[in-house]
């Protein structure tokens, strides 16, 4: 029987608001400095669900990125990849890939918005950004981990497993600076493990982007 949603919970609070906001923003920003002044092996050691080596080099990356927080570029290659202005090389949202029109709100937002009102959850964050820009799923399977764990498969299975890695993996290809590369590979993997770890089978979409 699983019971690692502590870990499931802890994966999805530290890396859910380095996706849902900027770095510029504070609670981005605290993320961020805890990630400058990481001691990279014991991280690796203790990190869950992704192998130690492969971890290693995941939180390598980002904190060599973190280290460069002070500067704009981090804030700027979050804004290119995520925000714009002009086309956004990795869009944070699910149904810009699942969806065959590619937009924002599409049916993933739709069957995410239906699944959380009949279950009596709330959206994670404040503003009006759809519910399944990946920053928000994040912070939504730690609180699911924390509050509803009976909830965590399903909510996995059919709303975050099911487009997450194919979104991290252009995340991936795109980023240009190496604290963006290193969260989209760690990212990955620890959602990954997590789906291995659960023996969690997921029925992929097709994909449109």
């Amino acid at each position: 029987m699983f019971d690692r949603y502590d870990e499931v919970a802890f994966v999805g609070a530290t890396l859910g608001p380095l996706f849902a906001a900027d770095p510029a923003d504070a609670s981005s920003a605290r993320q961020v400095a805890t990630f400058a002044a990481l001691d990279v092996d014991a991280a690796a050691t203790e990190w869950p669900f992704v192998a130690e080596e492969r971890a290693r080099k995941s939180l390598a990356a980002m904190r060599e990125g973190a280290e460069d927080a002070d500067s704009e570029a981090l804030v700027w290659e979050y804004r290119r990849l995520f925000v714009g202005p002009g086309a956004m090389p990795v869009p944070p949202w699910g149904s810009v890939y699942t969806d065959r029109e590619c937009v924002v709100f599409g049916e993933a937002t739709l069957a995410l918005r239906s699944w959380m009102r009949r279950n009596g959850i709330a959206r994670q964050g404040a503003g009006k950004t759809p519910e399944d820009h990946i920053g928000l799923m994040l912070l939504l399977m730690a609180w699911i981990a924390s509050h509803k764990p009976k909830l965590l498969e399903e909510y996995l299975r059919d709303h975050l497993l099911t487009w997450s890695s194919h979104m991290l993996e252009q995340l991936e290809g795109a980023a240009q600076h190496s604290f963006y590369r290193g969260l989209a590979q760690l990212t990955k993997e620890s959602l990954e493990g997590i789906a291995a770890e659960m023996d969690i089978q997921v029925e992929y979409p097709r994909f449109y982007r």
